[in-house]
């Protein structure tokens, strides 16, 4: 994952102002907070999370027809 620096924030400023990881977020879309300058926690706007929870119909044909090649013969000896 590409992160921006700007979207960056201590977890102790954002534990003082969160309303400029908001800010963030209305902005950049995104806002890392970091924890002993490691990224610890994304945050993101509820519609985008909701978006990325659901998988394309298309993703998901590709991954079962994946499975289906990859595990086509124990499928043969299971449908006996």
């Amino acid at each position: 994952m590409i992160v921006d620096t700007d979207t960056m924030i201590s977890i102790t400023e954002a534990n003082q102002n969160f309303s400029k990881v908001a800010r963030l977020v209305d902005e950049k879309g995104t806002a890392v907070i970091l924890k002993n300058n490691v990224p610890k926690y994304l945050v993101i706007e509820f519609s985008k999370a909701e978006e990325s929870m659901i998988a394309p119909d298309e993703d998901v044909l590709d991954v079962s027809e994946r499975i289906l090649k990859k595990n086509r013969k124990a499928y043969e000896v299971l449908a006996k």
